[in-house]
C-alpha cells in the first residue's frame, strides 16, 4: 500500500505564509543599491573617490601585487618627472597614477554598496528590553545585550524580539519585514521547522518563550552586518589561484623587461627608465588585477540583492561549479497544497456514502488537502448543513497516519494512509481499491484512503481520496536549462517510489529520492561528493542539518531552524526553496565574469606590444616601423597612448565587474567558445582602435606629437 504525508494543521495556511515571492529587489537590503544605471554608478563612483585615495597606500596595495607594481612604477617615475622636468616623464607619471587609482575606485565601488548595505541594516539594530524568564517562571526586565546562549525570554504582541533563537512554547505572527523586506507576517511556533526568530523582528499577536542561541554581537543581524560590509570577506579558492596566475605573468613580464636595458644597449637604443615602467605597466595583467576584488565583491552582493546571505565567498564560487541539485518536491517543484479532484468508491459503496464520509472525517483539518476535500465535496452536492449531532473529531498523528471522526451510536470513520487504514480495519483491502491506490501513486497522485468502523464490529474501506500535486509552471524548461549546463537534478521526497518517479517525470527532473530520510540525505551527497561532483541542496529543520553541513552549497531557509542556518554557508531571507537554482545561476555568472574578464585583460596585451615594442625600437632598427599598423604619430606619443588606455579600460570595465557578465544556460565549452569569440577578440581588436584614437588626442600635446 502506498503512505502520505498529510500534516498535521498549521497556521501558515492562508495569508500569512512564508512563501514570499522570490523578486529581485525584495527587502531592505536591495533598495540601497539596487539599480546598476551609468548615472546611479557615476555618483557612487564620485562618492568613493576619497576611499579611493585612502587606498593608495601601499599598506593597502601589497595585497594586490599587480597594482602595488604600478604604484612602484608611478612612484620612480614622479621621481625621474622631478628630477628631469619633462612632458613626456609628467604625462606618464600622471597616468600611471590614475592606474592605481581607478583600480581602487572598483574596488573602492563595490565596498561601498556593501557598507550602504550595512548602514541600512544598523537602522534597523536596535537596543531592546528582555523579559528573561527564569525556572520559577517570574520574568525580569534585562538589557537584551546582558543575555546569553541558553537564555529563555518571554516575547508578547508589539514587543521586540531581543535576540536571536528558537520559539520553544507557543505560536505568535512575526513581522519580518526589518530583515526581509517582505510586508506579510509570517508564523513562528515551537516544535517545528518554523521556530527560529531572528532578533529585531516584532512579534504581532500572542506570545512566545523564545530560547536564545546566539549572545550579543554575533547574532544573525551582525553577521549580515559584517557580511553586506564585506568585513569578514576572504579570498575563495578560484580567486587565489587566478592572483597565483597574476603574479607568476608578472614575474614573468618583470624578468623580461628587467633584461631589455643590456640589449638595448648592445644594439645602440638605449631605454629610459620611465619608458621601461611604461613598457611594464602595460604588458602586466593590470586590467583583470584591478578588477578581481570587485568582481568577487560584487558577486556576493548580487545574491544579497535576490535576499540571500552567503557566510562565504567560497559558498558563491562552490556554487557556479555545482554539478547536483538536490530539491524538495514540496514547495520546490511542486506547489506543495495537495487538492482533492476525485473520490473513488469501492465496490459496494455509492460515491455519494464516499463522499459524505470524507466530508465528516475532514471537517476538523484545516490543512490545505483536508479543506480541499470538503470543497470537492460541497461542489458535487453534499449538504453543508447536513451535520450529525455529536461529532467527536481525532487529529492526524505522526504515528497513526491517520486522521477522522467519531460519530455519536459508535461509527467511526478514518482518512490516511492506505497501510495505516489497512492496519486500523485489520482487514484485507479490496483489490480494486488496491489498483486505485497503486493507479494514483503512478500518476503522481497522493492515495487517501477512507474506512469505516460501524458500532457492531462492520469493517470496511470506503475508497479512496485523488489528492493531486500540481508541479509548477516552467520547471521543466528550467531543468532542461540546467541539464544543458551540465547540472543533474535530483527530487527528493518522502513520497513513495512510485509517486516519487511520476513527478519526477512530469517535472523533467533527472533523478529522485523516495522516501527520504535525513541519514538517506546525507548518504546520497557524500555518494555524489566521491564522485568528484559539487553538491547543493535546501533545507530548513533540524533533521535537514547534517546533509546542509555536508553540501557544498547548503542553502538554509530564514524560517527554519536555528540548527539549520548554523549548518549551511547560506541563508535564504525569503525562505523560497526554489531560489537554489538562481543561486547557482549567480555563481556560474560570478566564473563567467571572472574568466571573460581575464580573457579580455591578456588579450589586450597584443595590441601593446604593437604599440610600445616598435616605439621602442625603430631609431635603431627602421624596418620595424613595418609594425606600426595602427600609424602611431611619435614613439612617445604611442607609449603615452598605450599607457592611457591601459588605465581607461579599468574604469570602462567596471561596470560589467560590478553587473557581471550576462549569463546564458549553456555547456561549458559553448560558454568558453563565446568567451574567446567576445572578450578574447574584442580584447584584441578594442586596444587598436582605443589607442589609436588616443594618439590622435595626444600627439596634440607640444613636446609629445
Amino acid at each position: 500500500m502506498s503512505t502520505t504525508t498529510t500534516p498535521t494543521p498549521t497556521p501558515d495556511a492562508g495569508p500569512t505564509t512564508d512563501a514570499a515571492p522570490h523578486r529581485a529587489g525584495a527587502g531592505n537590503l536591495v533598495h540601497v543599491a539596487s539599480s546598476t544605471g551609468l548615472r546611479v554608478l557615476a555618483a557612487q563612483a564620485l562618492a568613493q573617490l576619497p576611499e579611493a585615495f585612502r587606498k593608495l597606500d601601499p599598506r593597502h596595495l601589497w595585497r594586490s601585487p599587480v597594482l602595488f607594481l604600478v604604484w612602484c612604477g608611478s612612484v620612480l617615475t614622479t621621481v625621474v618627472a622631478v628630477v628631469d622636468p619633462g612632458p613626456f616623464a609628467t604625462w606618464l607619471a600622471v597616468w600611471l597614477w590614475l592606474t592605481v587609482l581607478f583600480g581602487n575606485l572598483a574596488e573602492a565601488v563595490a565596498e561601498g554598496r556593501g557598507k550602504a548595505q550595512a548602514a541600512s541594516l544598523r537602522a534597523t539594530r536596535s537596543d531592546t528590553v528582555a523579559r528573561l524568564l527564569d525556572d520559577a517562571g517570574a520574568t525580569t526586565s534585562v538589557p537584551s545585550t546582558r543575555l546569553r546562549v541558553g537564555d529563555r525570554v518571554v516575547v508578547e504582541a508589539g514587543e521586540v524580539v531581543p535576540g536571536d533563537g528558537d520559539v520553544v512554547e507557543g505560536i505568535a505572527s512575526v513581522d519580518e519585514s526589518a530583515i526581509t523586506g517582505e510586508s506579510a507576517p509570517v508564523i513562528r511556533e515551537a516544535g517545528g521547522d518554523r521556530s527560529a526568530v531572528t532578533g529585531g523582528t516584532t512579534v504581532l499577536s500572542d506570545r512566545i518563550v523564545v530560547h536564545i542561541t546566539a549572545a550579543a554581537g554575533e547574532s544573525f543581524l551582525d553577521k549580515m552586518i559584517s557580511l553586506v560590509e564585506g568585513t569578514s570577506r576572504r579570498r575563495t579558492p578560484n580567486e587565489i589561484a587566478l592572483s597565483i596566475l597574476l603574479v607568476s605573468l608578472t614575474l614573468v613580464f618583470l624578468a623580461a623587461v628587467a633584461t631589455l636595458p643590456p640589449m638595448a644597449d648592445y644594439a645602440g637604443a638605449p631605454q629610459e627608465l620611465v619608458v621601461l615602467i611604461a613598457l611594464l605597466v602595460c604588458l602586466i595583467p593590470t586590467t583583470i588585477g584591478a578588477l578581481l576584488s570587485a568582481i568577487g565583491i560584487a558577486g556576493m552582493d548580487r545574491l544579497v540583492r535576490v535576499n540571500v546571505l552567503a557566510m562565504s565567498g567560497r559558498a558563491v564560487e562552490a556554487a557556479g561549479d555545482v554539478s547536483t541539485l538536490l530539491l524538495d518536491k514540496t514547495g520546490t517543484i511542486t506547489y506543495g497544497n495537495r487538492q482533492a479532484s476525485a473520490f473513488l468508491p469501492a465496490p459496494g459503496v455509492t460515491e455519494e456514502e464516499l463522499r459524505d464520509a470524507a466530508r465528516l472525517a475532514s471537517l476538523a483539518d484545516q490543512t490545505p488537502e483536508g479543506r480541499s476535500i470538503v470543497a470537492l465535496a460541497l461542489s458535487q452536492g453534499a449538504d453543508d448543513q447536513d451535520l450529525p449531532a455529536g461529532l467527536d473529531f481525532v487529529e492526524f498523528t505522526a504515528q497513526t497516519r491517520m486522521s477522522g471522526v467519531d460519530l455519536a451510536g459508535g461509527r467511526q470513520i478514518r482518512k490516511g494512509a492506505g497501510s495505516a487504514i489497512a492496519a486500523w480495519l485489520g482487514i484485507d483491502i479490496d483489490p480494486q481499491v488496491v489498483a486505485a491506490v497503486d493507479d494514483i501513486a503512478r500518476q503522481g497522485g497522493t492515495p487517501l484512503l477512507i474506512g469505516s468502523r460501524g458500532p457492531h464490529g462492520e469493517r470496511a474501506a470506503l475508497g479512496v481520496v485523488h489528492l493531486k500535486d500540481v508541479v509548477k509552471d516552467g520547471m521543466a524548461d528550467r531543468f532542461a536549462q540546467l541539464r544543458s549546463m551540465g547540472i543533474r537534478t535530483v527530487m527528493v521526497t518522502g513520497d513513495n517510489a512510485l509517486t516519487a518517479r511520476a513527478i519526477a517525470e512530469e517535472a523533467g527532473v533527472d533523478d529522485f529520492l523516495a522516501e527520504a530520510t535525513p541519514e538517506d540525505k546525507l548518504d546520497y551527497i557524500r555518494k555524489e561528493q566521491a564522485g568528484g561532483r559539487l553538491v547543493a541542496m535546501t533545507g530548513d529543520g533540524t533533521n535537514d542539518a547534517p546533509a546542509l553541513a555536508a553540501a557544498d552549497v547548503g542553502v538554509a531557509m530564514n524560517s527554519g531552524t536555528s540548527a539549520a542556518k548554523e549548518a549551511g554557508n547560506m541563508v535564504d531571507l525569503d525562505s523560497d526553496p526554489t531560489k537554489l537554482i538562481d543561486i547557482v545561476e549567480i555563481g556560474k555568472q560570478l566564473l563567467i565574469t571572472r574568466g571573460a574578464l581575464t580573457t579580455f585583460s591578456i588579450a589586450n596585451d597584443i595590441a601593446k606590444y604593437f604599440a610600445i615594442i616598435p616605439a621602442m625600437f625603430v631609431a635603431a632598427y627602421p624596418s620595424l616601423d613595418a609594425l606600426n599598423v595602427m600609424g602611431l604619430a611619435t614613439p612617445q606619443s604611442a607609449i603615452l597612448s598605450a599607457v592611457i588606455f591601459n588605465a581607461l579600460i579599468i574604469v570602462a570595465l567596471i561596470p560589467l565587474a560590478l553587473r557581471g557578465v550576462r549569463f546564458r544556460a549553456a555547456a561549458a565549452a559553448d560558454v568558453l567558445r563565446r568567451n574567446m569569440l567576445v572578450f578574447g577578440l574584442g580584447g584584441v581588436l578594442v586596444p587598436f582602435v582605443g589607442i589609436k584614437l588616443i594618439d590622435l588626442l595626444v600627439s596634440t600635446i607640444p613636446g609629445i606629437g
